[in-house]
């Protein structure tokens, strides 16, 4: 995850803090399951309406549930494996609590003592046969078994604080509001209360046909509980919290939840990684179900654990799961996460979804404050084998998948498959009467200061506070002071800059941009259609294009070897972004660039008579043209850039570049064609790789080195992602080149199986970065007098060169969620290790926040 989705975040947190609700729960029984002689809690016991099929849910973990009726019956039946049934009388309340006592049968308390002296085994082992049929049947059970679906679906997602204790109830801030707080009968103690404080809906018609195969979605009604837009990206928080909140589909091989996946109890490998036992029979009025429960063989390893209704009527049918995760677990800030799926017939007999409650509640620690957030998913007009024609997939694929605004009419109370508690009902409400409340004003103004480093001052903001000061060996110390304008000031046009001094070198340095919204909305919300004119005076270093950090950042202060060549840039620039509904973006502009070395950097040509011409600038005009395409991209959108939230869909990028001689004091013709391509690959029980290809060929001649490929090297001794850790500046040049960088995450797989590691919850990191590529004679200061000489270090000695015949390549081992955030990596360099001041070995660290 990274850094500035939690700039979001934490600012919803900071809502959520001074979120109010009030309660009352239509038809629902919550409460909890307890051992008769022991009082420990009874997990997975099952808990059904006497009377009705359909109703019917598990305890989790915690012998905890919750169950939401409708219906004249008022009676549970309640039971578990090795205890005696127990029925349970309802009052005609709406709401309320059951505290359900099971008494252990003697037949199993004796079977209970010889139970670990039986070996688990998949042979002859009428469980594992049972699951084995699920598997061999599983595609005809999964909606892409079907030719023709069609179903209306349901979405609701809760969030709110939890486990809040008594003395965080009484605080001054909340005297006026003590009716608010309510019972939370699913916290860690008696007396612990919940906050409801967000709340998203979507209800949608959706498409799916097998050949050819198209999947859409229809949305026909969509509202959020939205904060000031000025602090939280309400579109990025929605899209993170679906995505650590995914649908949950058991007959896939594998689940992803908080952006991990869990293998799936019916994956084709699932009897490797599971045990599996009979623990019940159920019989109703209209088919007899076994039930199947499962543990992990190790467990620490993303699997669940659980129990499954299975049918027997040949279809071996998933009819109802219970899943939850062990404790052991290797997952950050996770105190509990429990699902429960929910199947019916339809009108071709075959089982289908018709509910989903996902539910995790997230912590620092066991005991203290949480935030527990519920999805579910109600699917009801479910329909197979109606064939509609081309016209009808292809307007449902079209349509936006979420409206930006809540501003589509609709009777929510017609379309809901069930009521809105009255608490749930408030949260809109409570969530926009916040952004009138002083004291939320304050908190969200502070964190915006600490958290995404601008202070505001109403049209206009200062910062980033991290920039104002830095230091490097050219401008020495640097002092920096600048800001942008907020939605006050307007919500179509914006404009950003700053003013910079270096005391060694005692020059003034400046940026200044405007920003206009060519689609009436704000430049930074999706979908983006903007023009951009800035102007700047600046120092880089060649090569370094830094992403969501400024250059000038102080942590970036500090670097190792020699760090002297620097450029001072002189930049006129206008822009031009275009982005389409399917994630499809279009990128061009055009750069007005004088290039001005510093420090040791100097701009030296061979002469005919041996001697060396000292150039004090380079002049060029850059036309530029750029494709983007990332299908299903979600991310997280800052102010000025953007955190993708990444899946399992790829990236690509495509850039052209054409230098123009002769063009406003252009002096070189060129073109420059990159390519490049981003992919997560999941990797299940494995963990996961980030895979990164790119290249670049450039077409000129006696093109000197800093417009061609400077690549992107790293000197501080932060680990980056995107550089060449152990690389020094302006080390390698090339105008063709391909590279591969891979970076594997295994999640504490190999940890997980060592007793002194797993408890510290540490996680292994393998990388690999390679690159090659050369100089056409043309181009290469070795055998061309027509360019400027190579680089050269404070000590005279060459330090830029091209790839020899060889690639340069890195590879690192770290450990990563170290106290939950770090990582360190140790790095070693494979090749070129004889040109001057390279590093063989370096440690490297870097910030990560992962579930």
């Amino acid at each position: 995850m990274n850094n500035a989705f939690f700039k979001g975040v934490w600012a919803l947190i900071g809502a959520l803090l001074l979120t109010f609700t009030s309660t009352a729960q239509t038809i629902t029984i919550k409460g909890k399951i307890k051992d008769g002689y022991t009082l420990d809690a009874i997990p997975y016991a099952s808990i059904n309406v006497v009377g009705m099929t359909t109703y019917g849910t598990a305890s989790n973990e915690r012998g905890e549930f919750t169950l939401q009726i409708s219906g004249p019956q008022r009676k549970l039946m309640v039971s578990s494996v090795g205890y005696d049934a127990r029925e349970v009388d309802l009052s005609n309340e709406s709401e309320q609590y059951e505290e359900v006592f099971l008494y252990a049968q003697n037949a199993i308390e004796a079977v209970s003592v010889k139970a670990p002296k039986i070996r688990y085994s998949n042979k002859n082992n009428p469980a594992v046969e049972l699951i084995r049929q699920v598997v061999a049947h599983r595609d005809e059970n999964r909606l892409t078994g079907q030719e023709y679906v069609e179903y209306n679906q349901y979405e609701k997602l809760v969030l709110g604080l939890s486990n809040l204790n008594e003395k965080f109830k009484n605080r001054k801030i909340f005297k006026n509001y003590q009716f608010l707080f309510q019972a939370d009968t699913l916290g860690t103690s008696d007396s612990s209360y919940i906050l409801p404080a967000f709340m998203e809906e979507k209800y949608s018609k959706n498409y799916f046909r097998k050949d050819p195969k198209t999947t859409a979605q229809e949305i026909l009604a969509h509202k959020q509980a939205d904060f000031d837009p000025r602090f939280v990206d309400n579109s990025g928080v929605s899209n993170y919290l679906q995505r650590l909140y995914d649908e949950v589909e058991i007959y896939d091989n594998n689940v992803t939840i908080l952006t991990n996946q869990f293998l799936s109890p019916i994956a084709n490998s699932a009897p490797t990684f599971y045990r599996f036992y009979i623990t019940d029979t159920i019989t109703t009025d209209h088919e007899k179900l076994v039930e199947l429960s499962f543990f992990p063989r190790n467990k620490n390893n993303l699997l669940f654990k659980g129990k499954l209704h299975i049918t027997l009527d040949g279809h071996y049918a998933v009819r109802y799961a219970s899943m939850t995760v062990n404790k052991e677990i290797n997952l950050n800030f996770v105190r509990g996460l429990n699902i429960e799926l929910f199947f019916e017939k339809d009108n071709q007999e075959k089982y289908y979804l018709t509910r989903s409650n996902l539910d995790i509640e997230f912590s620092l620690s066991e005991k203290g404050k949480g935030i527990r957030g519920t999805r579910v998913v109600m699917i009801d007009n479910y329909t197979s084998g109606l064939v509609r024609a081309d016209s009808v997939y292809r307007l449902a694929k079209e349509t936006p998948t979420k409206p930006t605004k809540n501003d589509i009419p609709v009777d929510w109370t017609s379309i809901r498959p069930e009521p809105l508690s009255a608490n749930e009902a408030n949260v809109y409400a409570n969530i926009e009467g916040l952004q009138t409340m002083s004291s939320f004003k304050r908190i969200m103004d502070i964190s915006a200061l600490v958290l995404a480093g601008y202070k505001q001052f109403g049209p206009v903001e200062v910062g980033p506070v991290n920039t104002f000061y830095s230091y490097n060996p050219v401008e020495g110390l640097r002092l920096r002071l600048g800001g942008r304008t907020t939605e006050l000031f307007s919500e179509r046009f914006y404009m950003e800059g700053f003013g910079a001094y270096g005391t060694n070198d005692q020059k003034w340095k400046y940026f200044v941009s405007g920003t206009y919204a060519l689609n009436k909305k704000s430049p930074y919300k999706f979908p983006q259609h903007y023009i951009r004119a800035s102007a700047s005076y600046d120092t880089r270093i060649p090569g370094q294009n830094l992403e969501f950090i400024q250059e000038d950042n102080v942590l970036l202060s500090f670097k190792r070897g020699e760090d002297l060549s620097y450029l001072y840039n002189h930049q006129y620039r206008l822009d031009y972004k275009a982005e389409f509904e399917g994630n499809f973006a279009i990128t061009s502009g055009i750069n007005i660039w004088k290039q001005m070395p510093a420090g040791v950097l100097s701009y030296q040509q061979p002469q005919p008579d041996g001697s060396m011409r000292t150039i004090s600038e380079l002049n060029t005009t850059e036309f530029n043209l750029g494709f983007r395409w990332a299908p299903n991209e979600q991310f997280y959108q800052g102010k000025t850039y953007r955190t993708p939230i990444f899946n399992e869909y790829p990236i690509f990028n495509v850039n052209y570049t054409a230098g123009l001689k002769n063009v406003l004091n252009g002096e070189y013709n060129y073109h420059n064609f990159t390519a490049g391509a981003f992919k997560r690959v999941y990797l299940s029980q494995f963990g996961y790789a980030d895979v990164n290809v790119d290249g670049t060929y450039i077409l000129g001649n006696n093109i000197p080195y800093p417009l061609l490929t400077i690549h992107r090297a790293n000197q501080t001794y932060a680990y980056q992602l995107s550089s060449y850790n152990l690389m020094n500046f302006m080390e390698f040049v090339s105008d063709h080149h391909a590279a591969l960088q891979v970076q594997y995450y295994m999640n504490g797989f190999l940890f997980n199986k060592i007793p002194l590691l797993k408890r510290l919850k540490l996680r292994e990191v393998f990388s690999f970065k390679g690159i090659y590529g050369g100089l056409r004679d043309s181009n290469n200061p070795d055998l061309s007098d027509q360019v400027y000489a190579w680089q050269r270090n404070s000590d005279g000695v060459v330090s830029s060169y091209t790839f020899t015949g060889s690639p340069y390549m890195e590879a690192s081992f770290g450990v990563a969620n170290i106290f939950k955030i770090l990582r360190v990596d140790a790095v070693k360099r494979l090749s070129y290790l004889d040109h001057p001041n390279a590093p063989t070995w370096g440690i490297r660290a870097r910030i990560k926040f992962d579930f």
